[in-house]
């Protein structure tokens, strides 16, 4: 058994790639978890292909190191705004947060929103400015801004007295004083179990609790809840109750009990107040249930995640070409794995639509909704998803809809173009900042749906310099009609495969997303228009052979490379009469209407529809 008073459960909590993945490598490097000899991987707590790919985390996980004889249990926590509600679970197993902030970069949407939840529920934090090393590093202007954002939030005099340490996370060092460089975290270690309290003890007479904050799974033992024990204690073989949601109770049994050290599940004999456990044997477990004692069983209150924003379709692949690339292809199999995904994430919603075949997913942003398709398509699903769309509610009788708050830096030469391209989409600029290093900070309130599609546009008027992340910031009255990209599309007329002799003449129309040899369909978007109509083109034709030979010389045909579409660029260009269809090979982009005349009376219909709103 260990002493409540020798733990120390924390979670480390920033805005995207500031750092904190890099910074736990280091602290379970120094802390002894690996031998001398074991090959090191980098962000090892980015245990997911998808996590490796795109650099970022997209789950919370936990794990536990020993330092001068307490244990560190550590949550690392995905920075971006859509996997919010990761964070909020994961805050609930802890009683203190290292709170990351980039000394370039300063406190950013997501620094906002993580902060804001870990002082509501009253946890002391210890601010850590990493990435000192960089050129544009400007420390003490970003610990004044972290004052201010204290003070913004209401933090009281106890959690706003906290230590400061300065890193840089990737050489694992760390110092109390920017002026006297680190050699080591010993001092990020002595801040954590020095400022940072243990689990509080358990109030008396209160039955054994454990609140469910996460869910895994083993091969061998099944699923496995993850959370703290509140009060009581556990062990294996151990009869209990769950309490699920809306009050009913179940009976069940603990098969396993697993504590954590290191990267490592390890069984234990009984496990404390205080204690990160994982509990195997209760299969129907859900996150916000309570395992509680069987005689006498009392809930927690259960996880409440903020409301989540963005809303798409997934539907059954319908394209001429469904079914040859994936192993689930039926609305069975598509509501199935939807469910589960509903089950294991409190933060997204699966709702039925009008129709059998299309299911409506909730969730807090697009990439987070993209994490999921992605993962489907790679489990062998086909399934087809329409572009993002706003949550709107009714307030007294007004339509609302979201709003975020974005924050973007940006090249001084681009802060003219950037607002040029947010005016129509109805951003207000809230606030300007330079930044120093010719840069700009600029602030918007902007609709959500006006930056669907905007991520990839502010990239390219950037120059790829361009740094932005949003937040969402509440709800306001309908701001109308905002129109989505400019260009049109370029679809196929008829089925074949597209010949290098047609895509020759139609690239000088605009830009093609297909290579020579593609499977084509009617339908199916080939390419965008350099104007703003859509364009059929057929797309595999032939040249005419004969047996005449010319007189002048062939012309060449020379192909530029096409554009490619990965799935959340596919997910950010499509329009509202558009779907991106995946599959386990390929993504496609097609009309939701296949053939020319039904295109043309929706497109009837749109444009009157929008006239209304207008």
């Amino acid at each position: 058994m260990i002493a409540r008073e020798k733990i120390r459960n924390i979670a480390i909590v920033a805005h995207v790639d500031h750092g904190k993945t890099t910074l736990v490598d280091h602290m379970l490097r120094q802390a002894g978890v690996f031998r001398s000899n074991e090959v090191l991987t980098e962000r090892v707590m980015d245990s997911n292909d998808l996590e490796r790919e795109k650099g970022i985390t997209i789950l919370a996980k936990n794990t536990a190191v020993s330092w001068d004889d307490k244990l560190i249990n550590i949550i690392d926590t995905p920075g971006h705004a859509d996997f919010g509600g990761e964070v909020e679970r994961g805050l609930r197993l802890v009683d203190g947060v290292l709170l990351l902030v980039d000394a370039a970069e300063g406190p950013l949407p997501q620094t906002r929103f993580v902060l804001s939840k870990a002082l509501g529920l009253g946890l002391k934090t210890v601010l850590v400015i990493n990435k000192i090393d960089r050129k544009d590093a400007r420390a003490k202007d970003v610990l004044e801004q972290v004052y201010s954002l204290y003070i913004d939030l209401g933090a009281d005099d106890k959690q706003i007295e906290m230590p400061v340490l300065y890193t840089i996370a990737r050489e694992g060092k760390a110092s109390r004083e920017l002026e006297t460089p680190g050699t080591t975290l010993k001092p990020l270690f002595e801040a954590i179990v020095n400022h940072l309290p243990p689990p509080p003890p358990p109030p008396e007479g209160v039955p054994t609790q454990l609140l469910v904050c996460n869910l895994d799974y083993d091969d061998y033992v099944g699923r496995l809840a993850v959370g703290r024990i509140s009060s009581g204690s556990l062990k294996p073989n151990q009869p209990v109750a769950v309490v699920r949601e809306g009050g009913k109770i179940e009976q069940g049994k603990i098969v396993k009990l697993y504590t954590f050290a290191g990267l490592k599940r390890v069984e234990t004999p009984e496990a404390w107040p205080g204690e990160l456990v994982s509990i195997a044997g209760i299969e129907d477990i859900s996150i916000g249930d309570t395992i509680t004692e069987a005689e006498n069983p009392k809930a927690l209150p259960r996880i409440k995640v903020d409301e989540p924003t963005m809303m798409m379709v997934f539907r059954v692949n319908d394209g001429p070409l469904a079914g040859r690339e994936g192993k689930y292809v039926t609305s069975r199999n598509l509501r199935d794995r939807l469910q589960r995904e509903a089950y294991r994430n409190v933060a997204i919603r699966v709702e039925d639509t009008e129709t059998p075949d299309a299911f409506r997913v909730v969730g807090r942003g697009e990439l987070q909704l993209a994490v999921i398709i992605e993962t489907m398509r790679r489990e062998g699903y086909e399934l087809t998803a329409s572009n993002p769309e706003p949550i709107t509610k009714e307030v007294d009788g007004v339509k609302h809809e979201p709003m975020e708050l974005m924050v973007c830096d940006v090249p001084e030469q681009s802060v003219g173009v950037v607002t040029e391209r947010l005016g129509p989409r109805k951003g207000r600029m809230v606030d300007m900042e330079q930044l120093g290093g010719n840069r700009t900070r600029l602030r918007y309130r902007i609709p959500a749906r006006g930056l669907v599609g905007f991520r990839n546009e502010f990239l390219t008027i950037t120059r790829g310099e361009g740094i932005m992340s949003s937040q969402f910031d509440g709800y306001e009255p309908w701001f109308g009609y905002i129109p989505r990209r400019s260009n049109g599309a370029i679809i196929a007329d008829r089925l074949g495969d597209a010949i290098p002799y047609a895509l020759f003449s139609i690239q000088e129309r605009g830009k093609l997303f297909v290579a020579p040899g593609t499977q084509l369909y009617e339908g199916m978007i080939i390419g965008e228009n350099a104007h703003p109509s859509d364009l059929d083109v057929n797309a595999s034709r032939e040249k005419k052979l004969t047996n005449i030979r010319a007189a002048g010389r062939d012309e060449n045909v020379i192909l530029t490379p096409p554009v490619e579409m990965t799935l959340e660029k596919s997910l950010e260009w499509i329009a509202a009469d558009e779907l991106v269809e995946v599959t386990p090979k390929s993504i496609r982009l097609r009309k939701k209407e296949l053939g020319f005349n039904a295109r043309y009376r929706a497109e009837r219909d749109r444009k009157r529809d929008q006239r209304d709103e207008g």
